[in-house]
């Protein structure tokens, strides 16, 4: 029996899908499952998620795991492809590709294939990571058109990197660059990421691509789901194993990192970085056992992490539930304490961690 358990709640998954419908009523929806689906199992989150038009990946094997799981929606591969021989696997799996650079437009020119492939052109704007300059939008637009092997239609795609500081104009910016590129081109156009459904509703478009929002995490600075009206999807779990007294004066943990100024009780949690949790957690990271918040202490073990619980030995036993994350404890929370991102923490989520799905 596994001690870690990440519990994943598929009604809040609908339930934010819905939100997410709901903020961008007009644009069709494009899942983002990449990195397992944020760490939440990629092919049961893919066959819950049923009411979208499409699922998006960054990487062939995650399309490939998509397939072998049953799953028949149009994927997109946000990296597009990096070998020619990866052209017939595109087609064979119905396989949408991002172009954003010269050589994969190359390959894909001079391949040999049955059939066409459908494509999206991306275009950067100012996220300086993947696509292709303005400057290129119309010859490589017209080269795809020209192409005996994509489809007529080539979607138009552009990448927010901050999208989620409603301050920054950077974002409207890139908006109105966008738009003037692509206003003379009848295309499907695909902006916003969860930032971008959740703050910037001019980017919303024939597409919207949420990935964070619909596990009901905020990618907005200083925000938790709640805020937004999200509920989390995963709920982080582990056991009390111990309860150990603590004098006053001792040290606990590799390095010593804590100090008890107070003679108290420590609940030991079979929890640690082996299981995805942060090592650099910071002290008095909150954790909740049986409603009350608890801080840790020490340093966080690959296997272990000690909580102070004061003189609460009657209301913390060995075999008590611990949340390390989730409805009670937001996962942007512990985030902050660990001095990271909520992605982070949701993809570091190791395979050592049980799945149970809760519909």
């Amino acid at each position: 029996m596994r001690l870690a358990i990440a519990k994943i709640d598929l009604v809040a998954l609908s339930y934010n899908l819905s939100k997410t419908k709901q903020l961008a009523p007009h644009s069709k929806v494009m899942a983002v499952l990449k990195a397992n689906a944020y760490g939440h199992g990629l092919v049961t989150i893919a066959q819950h998620l049923t009411s979208v038009d499409a699922f998006a990946v960054a990487r062939i094997d995650e399309a490939l795991a998509l397939r072998a799981g049953g799953v028949t929606k149009p994927i997109v591969l946000l990296e597009g492809f990096f070998n020619k021989s990866d052209l017939p696997i595109l087609l064979a799996n119905n396989f949408q590709t991002i172009i954003h650079d010269e050589n994969q437009l190359a390959m894909l020119e001079s391949a040999e294939l049955d059939a066409p492939i459908a494509t999206w052109l991306k275009i950067d704007t100012g996220m300086h990571r993947l696509g292709i300059e303005p400057a290129q939008l119309e010859g490589f637009y017209h080269r795809l058109k020209a192409s005996k092997n994509t489809h007529s239609a080539v979607n138009l795609m552009t990448h927010f990197p901050c999208a989620d500081d409603l301050n920054n104009a950077r974002t409207q910016n890139q908006i109105t660059a966008f738009k003037q590129l692509t206003n003379d081109h009848n295309e499907q156009l695909c902006l916003a990421n969860s930032a971008g459904v959740l703050g910037w509703t001019e980017s919303h478009c024939d597409w919207i691509r949420p990935g964070l929002m619909i596990y009901g995490v905020s990618p907005m600075l200083n925000c938790k789901g709640v805020d937004h009206g999200l509920k989390p999807v995963m709920r982080l779990t582990t056991k009390v194993i111990a309860i150990r007294d603590i004098p006053a004066g001792e040290q606990v943990g590799y390095g010593g990192r804590w100090q008890s100024n107070k003679a108290g009780k420590l609940a030991i949690v079979a929890m640690g970085y082996g299981d995805g949790y942060p090592r650099h957690a910071k002290q008095g990271t909150p954790v909740v056992i049986k409603g009350h918040r608890y801080g840790i202490v020490g340093s966080v073990s690959m296997d272990m992490i000690t909580v102070d619980i004061g003189m609460n030995s009657e209301q913390v036993a060995v075999g008590d539930e611990v949340e390390m994350w989730g409805p009670n404890l937001a996962v942007e929370e512990v985030a902050e304490c660990a001095d990271t991102i909520a992605y982070e923490l949701l993809c570091n989520v190791t395979p050592r961690v049980g799945y149970q799905y809760i519909s």
